[in-house]
């Protein structure tokens, strides 16, 4: 892996690894998480393609900006693709970052080549109830309170609350979380739901013609894991369930993830990238 910039760009902090003309491959995080949630899976898809991280506006080192809702968040990303000169990238989010992904490819079919969706909820009807730790932490009236009080061990605890059972969580992922602020916390989430309210995923992604790949942990405790086969009603797609794993495959997985996601963009390995220095 050759890690050769990291930058501020359109509100965002963007990380680049593996090499500069090689298929691009845009990895965006979940709620109140960082590009550094994807550490485990990074070394091997930087061997064959050029990773990009960003940090949503408001999470891990980008700033934060007045408004959080999905579209305006794509248009950001959408932004920044522009001026790295990049098409048919393929963009995976984790949990909500699923949702900027679609809203993306929405917005910006001439950007998107495939989409995948890690963890990510289908509709509302699907979410389950949080674990008590998130709902102490995330929620009035304990949130506001103890989010200023968060210590490494407690972040750790929430974090690993949404996995099926142990799970190393990368120190910069917790550096990083600790930076995020309640305020930016909750208008994420408020943002995610009314995206999801106005229209599904799967409804929403039927709509593009283009590739999309679907993992799911089969033991995930955030989503109604069988709600995962509501992507099955999207042409193109292609579900795959991982058994054992919970809400954060690029963690408690990253092996079997990583081969999933090269695999799923392998048809793009004979095409040049289309970037600033081709």
């Amino acid at each position: 892996m050759s890690q050769y910039d990291a930058d501020l760009s359109h509100g965002m902090h963007v990380v680049h690894d593996g090499p500069p003309q090689a298929p691009p491959l845009l990895l965006i995080h979940g709620s109140g998480a960082s590009g550094a949630s994807w550490d485990p899976v990074v070394p091997a898809l930087a061997e064959h393609r050029h990773v990009l991280r960003i940090d949503l506006p408001g999470c891990g080192k980008s700033p934060a900006t007045p408004s959080y809702d999905v579209p305006l968040q794509a248009g950001r990303v959408a932004a920044l693709l522009d001026d790295l000169g990049l098409r048919t990238v393929t963009v995976v989010g984790h949990s909500s970052g699923g949702y900027v992904a679609t809203a993306l490819a929405e917005r910006r079919p001439d950007l998107v080549g495939a989409v995948a969706l890690v963890s990510t909820g289908p509709s509302l009807d699907a979410l389950l109830p949080q674990p008590m730790v998130l709902r102490l932490l995330l929620a009035p009236p304990f949130g506001p309170l103890l989010w200023p009080r968060r210590t490494d061990a407690m972040l750790r605890k929430a974090i690993a609350a949404t996995a099926a059972g142990p799970v190393d969580i990368p120190a910069g992922m917790i550096d990083d979380v600790r930076d995020t602020s309640y305020r930016s916390f909750r208008t994420v989430a408020r943002g995610n739901t009314a995206y999801l309210a106005e229209r599904g995923v799967p409804e929403r992604l039927a709509d593009l013609d283009i590739p999309v790949l679907v993992l799911f942990g089969a033991a995930d405790p955030r989503w109604e894991p069988s709600s995962a086969h509501r992507y099955e009603a999207v042409p193109n797609a292609r579900l795959e369930l991982l058994p054992g794993v919970g809400h954060l495959p690029p963690l408690e997985a990253p092996g079997p993830t990583g081969e999933l996601l090269l695999g799923f963009t392998a048809r793009d390995v004979d095409l040049p990238a289309v970037g600033p220095d081709t």
